[in-house]
């Protein structure tokens, strides 16, 4: 039986767009089945860090996507107090070839979809199509689609890639008796807001610690001027220790009440934290949880990337990138070995090392592991000086350590040309 096509992509999600796009200009010729009848701008924010960035530009999307996003200029730490702990460069401020982008995730995904469909055609992604199961022989693959009417359907390719996310029907195929995600003891309320610039107005923050009673608050913007008087949509992220984990669905609701009194003294002379906390019309929750690394993630001719493959806290702002990185190399692989089981193979095995180490770092040794450092050597107390408290080098070696494990060290990319 002839194959539909070569790479048969399952999730219009960030990794499946950007799968598409290299493929297209590797000239191997995709198609990617999405289950949503229609695709809609759904989450909050997130961070596109350079080593990604890096792959996009080469894409030609990164000027669409700077003007839909804040080109993030410096990572800043505070203490629960307001106090700074730490401060640095990031994306093209601290040398990098290619940006940090704070950014919607709508806005990413809607943006790299147009591109997408512009490049490939209309008919390059096809809706309504829930992947339910995949297959394959040595002359290729075949998926398993169930509409929402109930219709079944089935297509053929060369290779099968699942980009189908947190919930991936193909993962659940590949490991029937994998256990329920690992909780951190960590639940995450979201949300984003209408507000004023704060810092340098292109500052990531996070502030606070994961300890009993305090919490902790990311908070970055994502889109400049959205009003005559020059505010920001501004994203922020609380977290706090909790019992029990709250339902894994990006788009499940949070109640004010379930943390605000966490944060309600924060009110900070850079920025009233409790004040943006209120203001916020939607809130989301999510649970703080990951997979232990599989041991592999092809068989056959179907294999996984991103969120399907490697699911990670979300600790160090590289959920996104890592699949994006995901569909550079598999490109690559597709490039050198043809459109095969090699190439899958191959690509399994340089990806699932470096994702399950960026997963296991996330767990012990994320950036805001600076946090935790001081929190315990003040007792939770402010501070008179925080080189009394840790010393500028040990905090520059924790952030360069975690950047190190994720690839994206100034001297890693600037080799990588």
């Amino acid at each position: 039986m002839k194959n539909d096509c070569d790479v048969l992509i399952i999730g219009a999600g960030v990794g499946g767009l950007t799968l598409a796009l290299a493929l297209h200009e590797a000239g191997i010729q995709c198609r990617i089945y999405e289950a949503a009848p229609e695709i809609k701008p759904l989450g909050v924010g997130i961070n596109v860090l350079p080593h990604a960035t890096r792959v996009l530009g080469r894409l030609g999307v990164n000027d669409r996507l700077a003007a839909k996003s804040v080109l993030t200029q410096e990572a800043s730490f505070f203490n629960q107090y307001g106090q700074l702990i730490h401060s640095e460069a990031v994306g093209t401020a601290a040398g990098y070839d290619t940006p940090q982008f704070s950014i919607h995730r709508g806005d990413l995904q809607l943006t790299l979809m147009e591109v997408v469909l512009e490049r490939l055609g209309a008919d390059a992604i096809v809706c309504d199509r829930k992947c339910v199961g995949a297959e394959s022989d040595a002359a290729g693959a075949q998926c398993n689609f169930v509409d929402a009417a109930g219709n079944a359907s089935s297509v053929r390719s060369s290779v099968v890639v699942a980009c189908d996310g947190l919930h991936s029907a193909i993962r659940k195929q590949f490991y029937p008796d994998e256990g329920a995600p690992r909780y951190s003891g960590i639940n995450m309320w979201r949300g984003a807001v209408k507000w004023k610039p704060f810092l340098s107005g292109a500052t990531m923050v996070r502030a606070g610690a994961l300890v009993p009673g305090v919490g902790k608050m990311v908070i970055y913007p994502i889109r400049n001027n959205v009003d005559e008087a020059g505010n920001q949509l501004v994203n922020w992220v609380a977290e706090l220790n909790a019992p029990q984990p709250a339902k894994r669905d990006w788009n499940g609701q949070g109640r004010l009440e379930e943390f605000y009194p966490a944060f309600e003294k924060w009110n900070f002379d850079w920025l009233d934290v409790a004040g943006m906390i209120k203001a916020t019309t939607n809130v989301l929750e999510f649970p703080m949880v990951d997979q232990d690394p599989l041991p592999r993630w092809t068989f056959g001719r179907v294999t996984l990337l991103g969120d399907a493959a490697h699911p990670m806290v979300p600790r160090g702002s590289n959920g996104a990138g890592q699949a994006i990185i995901d569909a550079d190399v598999l490109t690559a692989k597709f490039q050198k070995f043809g459109v095969n089981q090699v190439a899958l193979d191959s690509y399994d095995d340089e990806r699932r090392q470096a994702t399950n180490a960026v997963v296991l770092t996330n767990r012990k040794a994320p950036p805001d592991k600076i946090l935790q450092v001081v929190h315990e050597r003040t007792g939770g107390q402010p501070f008179e000086s925080i080189g009394e408290v840790i010393s500028p080098q040990e905090l520059t070696d924790i952030t360069s350590q975690y950047k190190a494990v994720a690839g994206y060290t100034l001297d890693a990319l600037k080799t990588a040309g």
